[in-house]
């Protein structure tokens, strides 16, 4: 295969170990900046890739098979950052295939999935410092592969990706952060705090890179954006949006504010139980 941005997006995507992956990812950025990688000018990927690179732990579970526990303990505090560890890693993954499957998307589609995998890669990272300095690594709790199930299940229609993983799926991380810095503010916990800042600030960011690229998408169908949302998570069977919203973060990241009423107040469709990932 011609070495092109598609190729090494593919070849980081199905590296498994998480350290050699965030190199390679930012070696794969650098690269791209610097002119140093064409266009491949044709798909290479065609179908889901339904294992990426990933390591041999976490054990992967149903999402009802993960087990709860509360933050207030210092395993339940360990299982708390291991779970945003893994929203992360599943993010690096997310951003590399939409570089290498959307072929066809011009150069400043390339440029903001590559920032979002080096900076989920970041993410990555300091969270696994938290989690090392309460004596755990990534692997040591099961997890769930509900984001990179939407990913296979959205593979082959542009739309639907950006609506369900980053304007959907992703965007609840803007929802939930801000809980969690509170509950961690009152444990004293500052040094994960200033990490779900740093989270949160850029993910606001992913959102709306999603967002713009959905709104985009629809304008080329005919399709009225916020409709078409709504029509996607019925389509996909898809978890509504769920309030309270982070309403001045989803405003920044692209929603409207008659848009989140409406997610709000409409009921939503019977949710089906995600499949088991394997």
């Amino acid at each position: 295969m011609r070495r092109s941005v598609q190729s090494e997006a593919l070849a980081a995507l199905m590296i498994a170990d998480p350290a050699q992956k965030s190199v390679a990812v930012r070696a794969l950025r650098a690269a791209w900046i610097a002119g140093e990688l064409p266009r491949a000018g044709k798909a290479i990927v065609t179908d889901p890739v339904l294992v990426p690179g990933r390591p041999a732990r976490p054990q992967m579970v149903s999402p009802d098979a993960v087990p709860r526990r509360s933050p207030g303990s210092r395993e339940g505090y360990a299982a708390l950052l291991h779970a945003v560890a893994h929203i992360e890693f599943n993010a690096i993954n997310l951003a590399l295939d939409c570089a290498a499957r959307f072929w066809d998307r011009p150069d400043a589609f390339i440029d903001d999935w590559l920032r979002v995998a080096e900076e989920e890669a970041y993410h990555f990272g300091l969270v696994c410092e938290r989690l090392a300095a309460v004596g755990h690594a990534y692997g040591d709790f099961p997890a769930h592969n509900g984001l990179w199930d939407m990913c296979c299940d959205t593979a082959q229609d542009f739309l639907a990706r950006m609506a369900l993983v980053p304007r959907l799926l992703e965007a609840r991380g803007l929802d939930a952060t801000p809980p969690m810095i509170e509950k961690l503010l009152k444990s004293g916990d500052a040094d994960t705090v200033a990490v779900l800042h740093i989270i949160l600030r850029d993910e606001i960011g992913h959102v709306a890179i999603g967002d713009r690229w959905f709104r985009l998408a629809c304008a080329e169908r005919g399709l009225e954006a916020e409709a078409a949302y709504r029509e996607q998570i019925v389509r996909f069977d898809a978890p509504w949006p769920k309030p309270p919203f982070n309403t001045a973060a989803r405003l920044e990241a692209g929603f409207t504010q008659a848009e989140l009423d409406q997610l709000a107040n409409q009921r939503p469709p019977p949710y089906r139980t995600p499949r088991k990932s394997g």
